[in-house]
C-alpha cells in the first residue's frame, strides 16, 4: 500500500517530467491547494517565474480520473471555464491542470456582489445545459437516485442519530423516496454537474471557473440550480433564492431549454429535487465523518435539516417526512 507521503514524492517526480517543457519547469514549489471530501488531493505547483498549475493526486484504487478528463473537455466545448488538462497519468492518478486562482465563490458572495456573481454562474449553467448531447454522460437513473437517498437512513439516521425506524416510519420514508424518484425522473434532462455550488466555483476570468465536475450525469434540469442556491455552506433568504431561480427560468426559456412553461411547476420540481439532494447530503456528511474520519462536514447538517423541513412542511404530499424529521431529529 502506498502511503500519502509516498504518493506526494511520486507526484513530485512525475511533475518534474510533466513540467519539463515549461521554461524553468524543473524547479517548482508544491503547496496544498484545497481540501476535498473525496480521496483526491490538490496541490499548487508554482514555477520560478510565478506561474502556477494545479496538480491532482487521485489514488487510482479510490478514484477514477477518466471522468474528470472527459467532463473537462465537455465543459470547454460548452464554453464554460474549467481547468485545462495539460498532462495526465491515469494509471498513477496524477493530473496537471490549469490554475483557476484562489478566490472561491463561497468567500466572495458575502462581500456585496452576490447578484452579479450568481448571474454569471447561472449564465454558465445555461451554456452547460445547452451543450447536452446523448451518450456522453451516464444517466441520473432510478438506481442512482435510490442509492443516494438510502444514504440518509443508513448513515445519518442509523449511524449518526442511532435511530432504528419503526415499521410505520420506514414505510413513510419509502413512500417519500418513491415520490421524489418519480418526480425527478419526470423532469426534462440535461447535463448535470451534480455539485454546482459556491465551493466549487472560482472567481476568475472568464467567470466563473468550475471545479469538481467528475461526477457529472444527464439528469433533471432543476438539479444544478437548486445546488447553487440551497448550498451546503451558505444560506440565503427565501426571497433571494426565488428571485435568482425566476431569473434562471426566464433566461433558460429564452435560450430554448426544456424548462416547464409555468414557473410554479418549475418551482415545485426545483424544491422536490432539492429535497432529494438535502437527504442525500445528510447521509454523505455522516458517512464522511464515520467512514473517512473528516468530522467538519457534520457541522453543516443543521442547515440541510432546515432545508428539508421547510420543503416537507410546504407540500401535503411530503407531510409524512416532516413528521418523521420531527420524530428522529427534533
Amino acid at each position: 500500500m502506498i502511503h500519502a507521503d509516498d504518493r506526494r514524492s511520486a507526484l513530485e517526480r512525475w511533475l518534474r517530467q510533466a513540467l519539463r517543457t515549461e521554461p524553468g519547469g524543473e524547479r517548482f514549489s508544491l503547496t496544498p491547494a484545497s481540501e476535498d471530501a473525496s480521496f483526491r488531493r490538490y496541490f499548487r505547483a508554482t514555477l520560478g517565474d510565478g506561474r502556477s498549475f494545479i496538480a491532482m493526486d487521485a489514488p487510482p484504487e479510490k478514484e477514477d480520473s477518466r471522468p474528470f478528463v472527459h467532463v473537462a473537455k465537455l465543459l470547454a466545448q460548452a464554453g464554460v471555464h474549467a481547468p485545462q488538462v495539460h498532462a495526465a497519468d491515469l494509471g498513477a492518478g496524477f493530473l496537471l491542470l490549469s490554475d483557476l486562482g484562489t478566490r472561491l465563490y463561497l468567500d466572495a458572495l458575502p462581500q456585496g456582489n452576490a447578484d452579479g456573481l450568481m448571474r454569471e454562474a447561472t449564465d454558465a449553467l445555461i451554456r452547460w445545459q445547452l451543450a447536452t448531447r446523448p451518450n456522453e454522460l451516464p444517466p441520473y437513473d432510478e438506481a442512482l437516485l435510490r442509492r443516494e437517498l438510502n444514504l440518509f437512513p443508513d448513515w445519518y439516521l442509523a449511524r449518526h442519530r442511532k435511530v432504528s425506524l419503526t415499521r410505520a416510519q420506514g414505510e413513510a420514508l419509502e413512500g417519500i423516496f418513491a415520490t421524489l424518484v418519480r418526480t425527478a425522473l419526470a423532469q426534462p434532462t440535461v447535463y448535470v454537474h451534480r455539485d454546482y455550488m459556491p465551493r466549487n466555483l472560482m472567481v476568475s476570468d472568464p467567470n466563473p471557473g468550475v471545479l469538481d465536475f467528475q461526477d457529472a450525469v444527464i439528469g433533471p434540469i432543476t438539479y444544478d440550480m437548486v445546488s447553487l442556491t440551497r448550498d451546503a455552506f451558505i444560506s440565503w433568504e427565501e426571497e433571494r433564492v426565488l428571485d435568482w431561480t425566476v431569473r434562471y427560468w426566464e433566461h433558460a426559456r429564452r435560450a430554448g431549454l426544456p424548462v416547464q412553461g409555468d414557473f410554479a411547476e418549475f418551482w415545485r420540481a426545483f424544491e422536490w429535487m432539492g429535497l432529494q439532494r438535502h437527504l442525500k447530503v445528510l447521509g454523505i456528511f455522516a458517512r464522511i465523518n464515520y467512514r473517512d474520519g473528516k468530522p467538519k462536514y457534520l457541522e453543516d447538517t443543521p442547515r440541510f435539516l432546515g432545508y428539508a423541513r421547510a420543503v416537507a412542511r410546504r407540500y401535503a404530499e411530503l407531510a409524512p417526512l416532516a413528521r418523521l424529521l420531527d420524530e428522529v431529529a427534533p
